[in-house]
């Protein structure tokens, strides 16, 4: 393309409305759901009943290598003075027990999800919940 200009034209490159490859960023996926296979004959209910027999709080489930989280974990610990919230690293073997209780895939760390007896909430409002 080429511009009229007082003593000639100049020429314009073309708008490159994509970056250039070297720049262009691989699509990582941060959260999967759990595969629904036939031959997982595993009740995950009754197999993470006894984070529940004795003590009936419900479990927060963050993601411990993230220093915000933990920071927020901290925060809630030092201020719950009646102590009605447990919490649970997502990393953890009983965080990955939990994550499949609620129908999330063991390695799916993309949100804090709060894990009852009977139920579980995930995404903000389990944060809700623990306010």
């Amino acid at each position: 393309m080429a511009l009229l200009v007082p003593g000639g034209f100049v020429r314009v490159r073309p708008l490159r409305l994509s970056p250039p490859a070297h720049v262009r960023r691989k699509l990582t996926t941060f959260a999967t759901e759990s595969p629904n296979r036939s031959g997982d004959s595993v009740d995950w209910v009754e197999a993470t009943s006894s984070f529940f027999e004795d003590d009936t709080r419900p479990i927060m489930l963050f993601d411990g290598v993230c220093n915000l989280c933990n920071g927020g974990v901290k925060f809630v610990r030092d201020n719950d003075r009646n102590r009605r919230m447990r919490f649970e690293a997502l990393q953890s073997e009983a965080g990955r027990k939990l994550l499949r209780r609620s129908g999330r895939a063991p390695d799916d760390i993309s949100s804090v999800v709060l894990v009852e007896k009977d139920r579980w909430i995930s995404d903000h409002s389990s944060s809700q919940k623990l306010l």
